[in-house]
């Protein structure tokens, strides 16, 4: 898979998107199985179904974030939330220069909690930026493709991540782990990943399928049509314009 967007200047001139899709992933274990690079592929992949669709402009990810619960593990690799917030307020003050002023944040990283600050803060003065996906488009993209397991139970490495690489990405995937319920996790944040897992799993990937991951792929590129709504970006023409 391509991780980086191959548009042209031409592409942009022609396109003239006014809103911009910023994948955001991480560079941190997800068990024997699945890449370090997993939460960036998945950032990747929904941004592509995204501009597949949708006429924004796709940038490149930013492929290392605040993975410090999974310090733990070898191989991954961690920036700070206040670098993370530093780059990302960089891109929005570049994107503004050239006329596009509304951005979606695609994360696929739990750990990321300044991203949800940081789109807090850029709205105080009307919508600018949305986090993407949020909470309930994930938990529809669960019930559109009939997963077994809940976001709870299948936190990491499992069920989801596994069934969205398995359809974008299947060369990506080696011999899954077994299955682990890493059950109440009050002190995350304390302790880390390496108090609830020893494999770095906590999640189901045996319930893993390919059309399962293409079934949530199509759930949140629906789901994508309300941040845009949100943002003032209007349908017309079967392009987008800026509301408001």
């Amino acid at each position: 898979m391509n991780l980086l967007p191959t548009t042209t200047r031409g592409d942009i001139a022609e396109l003239q998107p006014r809103v911009a899709v910023l994948p955001v992933g991480s560079f941190e274990q997800h068990g024997r199985y699945l890449p370090l690079i997993t939460d960036t592929a998945i950032a990747c992949t929904i941004g592509q179904a995204i501009a597949d669709a949708y006429p924004v402009h796709m940038l490149p990810p930013i492929t290392m974030s605040c993975s410090h619960e999974h310090a733990a593990f070898p191989g991954t690799v961690s920036i700070s939330a206040k670098t993370l917030y530093a780059v990302i307020d960089d891109i929005r003050a570049s994107l503004a220069r050239s006329g596009i002023r509304k951005l979606v944040i695609v994360n696929d990283h739990g750990g990321n909690y300044v991203l949800s600050n940081i789109v807090q803060e850029a709205n105080v003065d009307g919508p600018a930026v949305s986090l993407f996906p949020l909470s309930a488009d994930w938990d529809r993209a669960r019930d559109h493709a009939g997963l077994v397991s809940d976001r709870h139970a299948d936190m990491h490495a499992g069920e989801i991540e596994t069934s969205i690489l398995l359809h974008a990405a299947p060369e990506l995937v080696r011999d899954t782990d077994a299955d682990h319920d890493g059950g109440p996790r009050p002190f995350l944040l304390v302790q880390g990943m390496s108090a609830y897992t020893e494999s770095g799993v906590i999640g189901f990937p045996s319930f893993a399928t390919a059309g399962k991951g293409n079934a949530v792929l199509a759930s949140l590129t629906d789901s994508f049509a309300d941040h845009l709504k949100v943002l003032g970006a209007t349908s017309w023409h079967g392009g987008l314009g800026e509301g408001g």
